[in-house]
């Protein structure tokens, strides 16, 4: 009879895999505070700023599953490696782009070497702690707060870097963590087995071709024309690429993406609400940022330090309460009231005036907000994972976390179109402005609504029993990236 010996460097093994985790949510939230500089220095136009924060998201949920796939294939550890050299790498070069179109490539480069990390980490994570469910408990929680305080740090070491450095230096920050990652990661991270298999490489470029297109016919939209030959044509094209895709899916033996597993119950449902709270929060985050610094006429710290708040209190409702409700309430109700309070704070943002205040204008929808955001997000996880089987629970937790960040391009390039379209894209025009801002959050609260309707009336009652490997999960996203 065989024995485990558990490892006797995996706890600073962990420390290694949190590490991860927390650059890869901070990469998402770092930018916001920078972007009206990026924008002045790089000559976004407003209706392409977006771009800076798609471009990573796109190619990262675009990928993600193609990242967990080759983690099988070739091994966790040198996946994770790679995926470390690609981020690196691609953060030099974004802190370096003298252009936007070189800056949107380096951001869509991270995003890459973001989904080769994230899947590989957990995987690695499992190998460690796996055999032993307290120590998997205690890793869980390690592994799970690196998101929050990456998503904390990124907001407000970007105000920090750009007010008293320079834009550039919010990707130039990633340098010594991945030089240190990759300098310690093959001496303590276990190298992990190759498996028979073959890569899906074709659907997976296909899938992120096709958000990419789509996303790129909103945003082009309200200056070419809804109905313009472009705007159809690159429709059209996303639309035939996702076909394409799900037919790959449909012939394959080993799919990137077996189909069959959304007749599990209430994944299909709960992806849908997931791609909806992205679509909700994250051009909140987005337009926020750029209110406080176009409008409101907060420096970079200022504005940092002003969405502050927000995640903390995202940070101390989510450990502290979320679970507690959920448990006592069930995941269902808890996750219809979240879409409901968070749909009230944007309300209450669409509000904002050119001559507002943070406290009068900003913090208190911001935490209504959050406050909402904290009590959905969670159980929207646990009902989409409740009924995966154990075995399915890695390519669950895959789908879930791409659905999300897909939600949060495809929600931000409608919303960005909406702002451009109500006058956001009159740099210098205050009220104008705060006309386009105000209508983006007024469209985000539609789609929280939307969203909470969505889950009321399509989510069975008995929608979350977790189990063991729905701990896995509950860790494994970028929400509180914005």
């Amino acid at each position: 009879m065989s024995t485990y010996t558990p490892s006797p460097t995996r706890w600073r093994a962990l420390a290694v895999l949190a590490a991860a985790q927390f650059l890869i949510i901070m990469d998402t939230s770092i930018i916001g505070v920078a972007l009206p500089d990026m924008q002045q220095s790089l000559g976004f136009e407003p209706k392409d700023l977006s771009w800076v924060f798609n471009a990573y998201v796109i190619a990262f949920g675009g990928l993600l599953l193609v990242g967990g796939k080759l983690s099988d294939i070739f091994g966790a550890r040198r996946i994770f490696t790679a995926g470390f050299w690609i981020l690196t790498v691609a953060s030099l070069a974004a802190g370096l782009a003298g252009t936007a179109t070189l800056e949107i490539g380096a951001r869509s480069a991270q995003g890459v070497g973001a989904a080769l990390i994230a899947p590989s980490a957990l995987t690695l994570l499992m190998t460690l702690f796996g055999h032993d469910r307290r120590e998997l408990a205690k890793a869980m929680a390690f592994y799970g707060a690196a998101a929050p305080a990456g998503g904390t740090a990124g907001v407000f070491l970007g105000g920090v870097l750009t007010e008293w450095l320079d834009w550039p230096w919010v990707f130039f920050v990633n340098l010594p963590v991945g030089i240190a990652v990759l300098a310690v990661a093959g001496r303590l991270l276990p190298g992990g087995a190759r498996r028979p298999g073959k890569v899906d490489v074709f659907g997976g470029l296909t899938i992120t071709a096709s958000l990419s297109l789509g996303v790129l016919a909103i945003v082009r939209a309200p200056e070419i024309g809804w109905a313009s030959t472009g705007t159809l044509v690159s429709a059209a094209v996303a639309v035939g690429l996702l076909g394409l895709f799900l037919g790959i899916q449909v012939r394959r033996r080993d799919p990137l993406l077996p189909l069959s597993i959304f007749r599990t119950p209430n994944l299909a449902s709960a992806n849908v609400v997931m791609a909806l709270l992205g679509a909700a929060w994250v051009p909140m985050w987005f337009f926020l940022n750029l209110y406080l610094q176009q409008v409101l006429n907060f420096g970079p710290f200022a504005a940092g330090s002003s969405l502050l708040p927000m995640t903390v209190l995202m940070m101390i409702v989510m450990v502290v309460a979320t679970e507690r409700l959920v448990g006592r309430f069930g995941a269902k109700p808890m996750l219809v009231s979240g879409l409901v309070v968070l749909a009230l704070g944007l309300g209450t943002l669409t509000f904002i005036s050119p001559n507002g205040s943070f406290v009068g204008d900003v913090l208190v929808g911001s935490l209504i907000a959050a406050f909402g955001m904290s009590l959905a997000y969670i159980p929207a996880i646990m009902t989409a994972m409740s009924g995966a089987a154990a075995d399915d629970a890695g390519l669950a937790s895959g789908i879930v976390n791409s659905t999300y960040q897909v939600g949060s391009a495809l929600g931000l390039a409608v919303m960005t179109a909406v702002a451009s379209s109500a006058g956001a894209d009159q740099l210098g025009d205050m009220a104008a402005l705060t006309d386009g801002y105000a209508a983006a959050f007024g469209g985000a609260a539609l789609i929280a609504v939307i969203a909470a309707v969505v889950a009321f009336t399509t989510i069975g009652r008995r929608s979350a029993d977790p189990a063991p490997h729905d701990e896995l999960t509950l860790v494994d996203s970028p929400v509180t990236a914005a």
